[in-house]
């Protein structure tokens, strides 16, 4: 395979020329992650039919677990690696079907989660300063995912996401 010898790809591949989106508030650029199968059917040894795998996903939501929640549960305990891959369907998908679909979105549900977690300890701890500097990115981070998912329609329009991420002011210190 050619190699590439200037530019930002040093030394890679040319099938492997892409460029790395760096974090938002860190340094890091990693490339690591886990790839998904190249076949896009399910397993031969998998014994589970598609209509299984919806009950279970209908089950697991009821019981009020996250999307990524039920897609552990069933890759640990019942041997279904990629839904998809079963069903022909993403759990998100399976469930917004279903009517059961969160009302805002897993990741930033977990951000706001975060940010309500900071607030509380800055509550407690008024001098913390690192603290008050990482409620600002985590904050920010927020409110760049909001308005992403405003464009894209799954989120409801600015007056009733208002109520949705309640993000009052920092306390001074």
């Amino acid at each position: 395979s050619a190699r590439v010898s200037s530019g930002p790809w040093l030394s890679l591949s040319l099938s492997q020329q892409f460029v790395i989106m760096g974090r938002m508030h860190s340094q890091g650029k990693g490339i690591s992650g886990s790839a998904l199968p190249y076949r896009r059917r399910p397993p031969t040894w998998l014994k589970v039919t598609a209509r299984e795998v919806v009950d279970q996903v209908i089950k697991l939501a009821k019981k009020g677990l996250t999307p990524s929640q039920i897609g552990v549960i069933l890759r640990d305990s019942h041997g279904v690696g990629q839904v998809k891959a079963v069903t022909g369907n993403h759990i998100l998908r399976i469930l917004k079907h279903a009517g059961l679909a969160p009302e805002i979105p897993e990741d930033l549900y977990q951000m706001i989660k975060k940010a309500v977690s900071i607030r509380k300890h800055l509550e407690k701890n008024r001098k913390d300063k690192d603290a008050k500097f990482r409620l600002i990115l985590v904050e920010s981070r927020i409110h760049r995912l909001a308005r992403y998912y405003k464009r894209v329609r799954t989120l409801p329009p600015l007056g009733a996401t208002r109520a949705l991420l309640p993000l009052p002011s920092l306390p001074k210190t």
